[in-house]
């Protein structure tokens, strides 16, 4: 599903989302494809959701920011900077 369908669907309101497919443009990753998971009404719900996803899943809201409209997914790539210890694969 389209990123433009999810949000004709569910209008300002968060929803969670898997991501089927994205690609790289410089440090963000724009996603092309999503599936969705459901929508989410409370707001508090929405971030402890957020906090709980990992891997392709993630929780977006789908109002207009700045009175513009967010025409596409767009996550920041960062890289992992500072971390302590060794990391074992376990063999």
């Amino acid at each position: 599903m389209k990123w433009d369908e999810i949000r004709d669907l569910y209008p300002d309101q968060y929803v969670k989302l898997e991501i089927l497919a994205s690609h790289i443009e410089g440090n963000m990753k724009v996603v092309d494809e999503v599936a969705l998971i459901r929508s989410i009404e409370d707001p508090r719900e929405a971030t402890r959701e957020l906090l709980k996803s990992k891997d392709d899943t993630i929780v977006y809201h789908t109002s207009y920011i700045q009175k513009t409209p967010n025409p596409q997914i767009t996550i920041e790539l960062r890289a992992l900077r500072g971390l302590r210890g060794v990391v074992q694969n376990g063999h």
